[in-house]
């Protein structure tokens, strides 16, 4: 069986020459980040790795909390203001921020005057779950569609199962 191995590897030069994205994150217009999949560039569909770019006075992304995916973040360079749960951290460059699922609500915030570059690691489930508490919303994420409802439209019905409530 021949295999081209090298599709596995992406050397700094690669990283570099890498198009990338601008994403806008939809419930938050100031959370703008470049973002460049390097997971998905060697093939990976289960776990997303990406280099971020975040421009100082700018959010990485919404202030959330996912359900059942872990996330992590390494900070390469450039400084920030990690909100986890309202408490309010300085990070900065080799700093690392674990995330797991259905712990805490999280935010990183450009507050220096370079940018800001991470590597952001996650889970890519089929579905998942995640609060956005600044905006009383949840999301629902499932084989690659969404929705997003009103904390206060959200039942929970009085059914019976043999699951443990969560």
């Amino acid at each position: 069986m021949d295999i081209d191995t090298r599709q596995y590897l992406l050397k700094a030069s690669d990283i570099d020459s890498m198009e990338g994205e601008l994403i806008t994150h939809f419930l938050n217009p100031n959370a703008i980040r470049f973002n460049k999949s390097l997971g998905q560039a060697t093939g990976m569909s289960e776990m997303g790795v990406h280099m971020i770019y975040v421009e100082p006075g700018h959010d990485s992304t919404e202030y959330h909390k996912h359900h059942y995916e872990e996330e992590c973040i390494y900070i390469i360079s450039g400084t920030g203001r990690l909100t986890i749960e309202g408490d309010d951290y300085e990070v900065a460059k080799g700093d690392f921020v674990g995330l797991p699922a259905n712990e805490v609500a999280h935010e990183l915030f450009n507050n220096g005057k370079e940018t800001l570059v991470c590597l952001v690691m996650g889970q890519r489930l089929k579905h998942d779950v995640a609060d956005y508490p600044n905006h009383k919303k949840r999301i629902y994420r499932h084989n690659g569609g969404a929705e997003v409802v009103k904390h206060q439209d959200i039942t929970y019905p009085n059914i019976h199962t043999t699951r443990e409530k969560e």
